[in-house]
């Protein structure tokens, strides 16, 4: 009864495609106010008790080098917390964007790249502008060299996991199979942001922030691709994919 009633839900908001960009603008503007007030108080000092005491839990107590858990939970949050990073982003986007390209989606491909790419621009001004230091109350579990906040693997991992969801998901012709490859795209954000916390090198309000940007992002390319297709500027996906 319940997955009736999402998929009758679902095939409203597909007729109603002006309601359904509402919400995604409510979306990325909520993500944008929360990030403004976050960035506000990351400024003002305001978090630091909080970001001390989360990585604090995640340490035994009594040796801050040693985080909790079995050795087995370290070395899957060393695997996890490469999934963000950059040579794992560029390569997948770039195999998907040869993927579109072999299909002659031009368009397509061209989001991919301006979505992915532009994340990365934005993130590596934001390190710059911000230039917060990073932990230095427990050792780092990963190298590192950029600034801390906002994490760059946590934004960089909702904008192209979120992407690339959506992208798969708007060509499924199941209601199910739609709600498992967000489902995914989601979860694989989460882990590496929690990955990035639990090694020590990112105080969670750095991935709070990255999520935060990276998710906005990700909707308002989304946005700006669902505008375009509706102008006949760029093709639309589902309809190509559905013909």
């Amino acid at each position: 009864m319940n997955l009736t009633r999402i998929s009758n839900f679902a095939r409203w908001c597909r007729k109603h495609i002006e309601v359904t960009t509402l919400v995604l603008l409510s979306l990325s503007i909520g993500a944008v106010w929360t990030l403004a007030e976050l960035t506000e108080e990351v400024v003002a000092g305001s978090t630091s008790s909080l970001d001390r005491d989360i990585l604090l839990l995640l340490r035994t107590p009594g040796d801050l080098s040693d985080p909790i858990g079995p050795w087995w939970l370290e070395e899957m949050g060393r695997d996890l917390t490469a999934l963000g990073g950059v040579a794992v982003l560029v390569l997948t986007t770039v195999v998907v964007s040869l993927f579109f390209l072999l299909q002659r989606r031009w368009s397509t491909m061209l989001y991919i790249l301006v979505t992915v790419g532009g994340g990365i621009v934005l993130s590596s001004i934001a390190k710059e502008f911000f230039d917060r230091p990073r932990p230095d109350l427990v050792p780092h579990g990963s190298l590192v060299h950029t600034a801390s906040f906002p994490s760059g693997h946590s934004m960089m991992a909702a904008v192209a996991y979120l992407t690339l969801g959506a992208l798969i998901a708007r060509v499924q012709p199941r209601l199910a199979l739609k709600i498992f490859t967000l489902s995914v795209a989601v979860l694989l954000t989460l882990l590496v942001g929690m990955s990035r916390i639990y090694m020590g090198v990112h105080w969670p309000t750095d991935v709070a922030a990255g999520w935060l940007a990276g998710g906005a992002w990700a909707v308002a390319c989304l946005l700006a691709a669902r505008q375009l297709a509706k102008r006949g500027h760029i093709e639309d996906e589902a309809k190509n994919s559905a013909g």
